[in-house]
């Protein structure tokens, strides 16, 4: 099993209007704050893509991890603001046999490139 992509949601690139905003509320003290708590939630989530599966970790003390086979996926959607496509962001929810989707990340970088990783590996198999 090769690991084809892994990320976490990005902080400025994700949101610059509100990394600027807690920038300018740091010398106040409450910036510090949400930075903190902006961080660990960023980096409480992840998502790996292999050859095979696709995997969704979240949550920091308590874990919540979703994995589905690449070749029961049915749609990769990529959803991108003016700003997500200006800083290469985006979110991506993947889709099985319902009509919710299994899981969204959002804010990672590079969307397209998770798409296109998911479908060439659909293709393979």
């Amino acid at each position: 099993m090769q690991e084809l992509y892994s990320a976490n949601p990005v902080m400025f690139k994700n949101n610059p209007l509100g990394f600027i905003l807690a920038l300018l509320l740091v010398p106040v003290g409450v910036g510090i704050i949400i930075f903190l708590v902006w961080h660990l939630r960023n980096k409480s989530s992840r998502l790996v893509v292999t050859d095979s599966h696709v995997l969704y970790e979240k949550g920091l003390l308590s874990k919540e991890r979703s994995e589905i086979d690449i070749d029961s996926i049915r749609t990769v959607k990529v959803s991108q603001t003016l700003f997500n496509r200006t800083f290469g962001t985006g979110t991506v929810e993947l889709y099985t046999a319902g009509d919710s989707a299994e899981f969204v990340a959002r804010g990672l970088p590079d969307p397209n490139r998770v798409r296109e990783i998911i479908k060439a590996n659909q293709r393979e198999q």
